[in-house]
């Protein structure tokens, strides 16, 4: 029941690592490296010029593609997806149904000081209540609220983006780096010595591109787009709740309208 609630029992953020991901990624390249061990020989794999070719290659053929701004944001949120930190839809829903109740208790200016710190977490959520706090009309608060979303999302397209390009470019980087290879191998086909490093270049480029592309550029792109869509639908859920609470609507009207906006497995009984 909801009575029993209090408001420092809100759910918050936690900052735990993404199994998934690293299990996923780690798993693959562990299994390659077990094959390269098996194979006899890992330390075959290991070729300097090939790095330079394939990996720098790709971070400035991407970096071309986009800006300085837009690789160092592809970054920072690559090490976020990296953590599963972020309430899920079902603990949103139940957090802004906490705070409608209190609100419908005891007053929105009630929100001032120890509330809305303890939404710090949460700063979409915190910015909502707070311009809730502030008195500004319902239609500014969604409005801001709204642009919140839209701009949030854009950055998330264009991180995913970035990733995408990158596993285009690694690919092509690693033919190049066989072309070279090549090029070498057969312009000094007179000195033998020259033929194995020549090779180790052509073939390790080619492997090097594959991994980056496939094993790690696509699954983390693939990440933030999945990612992308749980944030917005988080956010919603959270303007939907601020915006009931700007109302002044029954917390019990609030629950069926997130609860049309969940997942059937996701549904909230709050006043149950």
């Amino acid at each position: 029941m909801a009575d029993g609630r209090d408001m420092e029992d809100l759910p918050t953020r936690r900052s735990l690592p993404d199994m998934a991901t690293l299990l996923g990624i780690g798993g693959a390249l562990a299994l390659i490296l077990i094959a390269l061990v098996l194979g006899g020989s890992p330390e075959a794999f290991l070729d300097l010029p090939a790095v330079l070719v394939v990996g720098l290659g790709t971070v400035m053929v991407t970096l071309a593609s986009f800006t300085v701004k837009d690789v160092g944001v592809t970054f920072a949120m690559v090490a976020s997806a990296l953590r599963d930190g972020g309430p899920g839809p079902r603990v949103a829903a139940l957090k802004i149904l906490a705070l409608a109740d209190f609100a419908r208790k005891h007053g929105v200016l009630k929100f001032q000081g120890q509330v809305l710190n303890s939404l710090k977490d949460d700063p979409f959520l915190q910015k909502g209540i707070a311009l809730v706090v502030d008195g500004l009309p319902e239609p500014d608060v969604e409005a801001i609220l709204a642009q919140d979303i839209h701009a949030t999302q854009q950055r998330l397209s264009r991180a995913s983006s970035v990733l995408r390009r990158a596993a285009e470019v690694a690919p092509a980087m690693g033919l190049i780096g066989t072309l070279i290879g090549l090029v070498q191998m057969l312009g000094n086909l007179d000195d033998p010595t020259t033929i194995g490093p020549s090779m180790a270049v052509a073939l390790l480029t080619t492997f090097y591109g594959a991994i980056l592309g496939n094993v790690v550029f696509l699954p983390l792109a693939g990440k933030l787009d999945r990612n992308g869509a749980d944030d917005t639908l988080v956010r919603r859920i959270y303007m939907v709740g601020v915006l009931s609470v700007a109302r002044k609507e029954n917390p019990r009207r609030l629950e069926m309208l997130l609860n049309s906006a969940l997942p059937p497995a996701q549904r909230v009984d709050y006043y149950g």
